[in-house]
């Protein structure tokens, strides 16, 4: 249950970097290199949500 909890971790992040990116396209203040890495932070822990589940499944089949 290692990846399971280990994936939990990973959608909780997400979901953070999902509401920050938000809070910051809302702010005209922030600056575009912020929004990007944002944004990069984001796609990879989505990549690395992606690569667990499929390793779980490779794993159970």
């Amino acid at each position: 249950m290692a990846i399971q909890a280990h994936l939990v971790e990973l959608e909780r992040k997400h979901k953070i970097l999902e509401n920050e990116l938000h809070e910051a396209l809302v702010h005209p203040s922030v600056d575009d290199l912020h929004i990007c890495e944002l944004k990069r932070r984001k796609l990879m822990v989505k990549d690395e949500i992606e690569r667990l589940r499929n390793s779980a499944d490779d794993t159970l089949h």
